[in-house]
């Protein structure tokens, strides 16, 4: 494990510039796209992470051509031979990611059957496939479950059909979608998930020529087409690294510019930012003009002195607090005065993290009752996620061990922000989902080292 640590000096607070790339969280999905087309796609601004290296893995295992393009962060996708891969192949990405899963829909239309392995990802909760199978049985696949996994198959092709989420799941959502353009018929779905990367995921299945209406309150409809071309798509940038950015400079007094970050996907976020105190400037891109190169716009953070605000939030499927946002906040709101108050609603099992800042003098108190006002559908079911946070507190140097992708980053801004040396253990899990993590930590003044 000496390998996978990083030593923080902490105590310095942050200060520079860095920049997002295409949100992780539409990037992989807009991969998977590919698949469909029958001719090549291209996608721009890709991030190097982890999750992107997985899914490059298993469409070249089932014969798409994955090149890089001539800009920098640009893949091209071939899906012209597009061949069965073997059960032992997809096992060895099992345990690595969920996005396998997502790779039913376009397999059954593409080859007329799927495997599915043991799926991994962060372990807050069971975040269980069950409505990706209702969705695909409901679509005409056939599931057989085996030890290793699940082998599908579409005997009499796929077909459009009703459905209705019980929660507005976005992985089911963008199973429903990727599934339902090739679908003889027409799809509609309740209750679906409306988040930015849905949108941007329905774009690029637009480019390709897909028919799909959003509708309001939730539904979503999709005809079927026949065929489907290629794309060419520049992703929305990602929206939860540039809030734990913001949250890293808040926590560490500093001042840290996100370039490729966008207003209109981040207000919720951008408010409670200002509730507890923070400031922030939204700047635009100014295109080149002669004798000007132009400038890429983003969003400026920076704590701009005197105390921090405590604050009672609730974490919610889109248009609310995103789930993602919330660990990384939680670490700022340690220096807050009061009582702040965090009700987790979309995982049950996402405040685990809190144990961590405790051990490093922060004051958090978890609870099963739900603390935000709303009832939601983790109350009375025995689940810790609600929490309250006394502060301010003086964080000092611990030695970590991140348990998944989001309070790693939290884990990793507590140590920025406590006095001494801390070392984090596991930290490569970071860099599932933040790109070049460590020379962004050294271009803002970070003082970490590799032992």
């Amino acid at each position: 494990m000496t390998d996978d640590v990083l030593v923080v000096h902490g105590g310095t607070p942050l200060s520079g510039q860095i920049r997002v790339r295409g949100a992780k969280n539409l990037v992989s999905k807009a991969m998977v796209a590919a698949l469909l087309g029958d001719e090549p796609s291209r996608l721009f601004d890709v991030p190097r992470i982890r999750d992107v290296e997985v899914v490059r893995g298993l469409l070249e295992l089932h014969g798409v051509k994955v090149t890089d393009g001539a800009e920098d962060g640009e893949l091209v996708f071939d899906p012209a031979n597009v061949e069965s891969a073997s059960t032992d192949e997809i096992n060895v990405h099992a345990g690595s990611s969920r996005i396998p899963i997502l790779f039913c829909g376009p397999l059954l239309h593409r080859l007329g059957h799927a495997f599915i392995p043991d799926l991994g990802g962060c372990h807050i909760g069971p975040r269980p496939i069950d409505f990706h199978i209702q969705a695909l049985r409901q679509f005409g696949a056939v599931v057989d479950k085996t030890p290793e996994g699940m082998h599908l198959t579409a005997p009499t092709g796929l077909h459009g059909t009703k459905f209705e989420l019980p929660y507005p799941s976005v992985g089911a959502t963008e199973q429903v979608l990727l599934t339902a353009v090739l679908a003889e018929g027409v799809t509609e779905l309740r209750n679906a998930a409306v988040e930015p990367e849905i949108i941007d995921l329905i774009c690029i299945l637009q480019k390709m020529g897909a028919i799909i209406k959003v509708h309001t309150d939730r539904v979503i409809e999709v005809q079927g087409v026949a065929r489907l071309s290629g794309y060419t798509h520049r992703p929305i940038p990602d929206r939860i690294e540039a809030a734990s950015w913001a949250a890293a400079a808040l926590a560490t007094r500093g001042r840290v510019e996100v370039l490729g970050a966008e207003q209109a996907d981040m207000m919720t976020f951008l408010n409670v930012f200002r509730s507890v105190g923070g400031a922030y400037e939204v700047t635009d891109t100014r295109p080149p003009r002669v004798g000007s190169p132009g400038q890429e716009g983003g969003i400026r953070f920076w704590h701009p002195g005197g105390e921090l605000r405590a604050v009672a939030l609730e974490t919610d499927v889109h248009p609310g607090f995103m789930t993602d946002w919330q660990q990384p906040l939680v670490v700022a709101l340690t220096q807050a005065r009061g009582l702040s108050i965090v009700h987790e609603t979309v995982y049950e099992q996402r405040l685990g993290y809190t144990e961590a800042l405790n051990k490093m003098g922060a004051t958090i108190q978890v609870y099963r009752d739900c603390l935000g006002g709303t009832p939601c559908r983790f109350g009375r079911r025995n689940f810790k996620h609600s929490a309250v946070i006394a502060g301010p507190a003086k964080l000092h140097a611990a030695d970590l061990v991140i348990p998944d992708l989001r309070a790693g980053f939290s884990h990793l801004i507590a140590a920025l922000a406590a006095e001494g040396t801390s070392r984090v253990y596991g930290v490569d899990l970071i860099n599932r989902g933040y790109e070049d993590f460590e020379a962004k930590l050294s271009a803002l003044g970070a003082h970490v080292e590799r032992p």
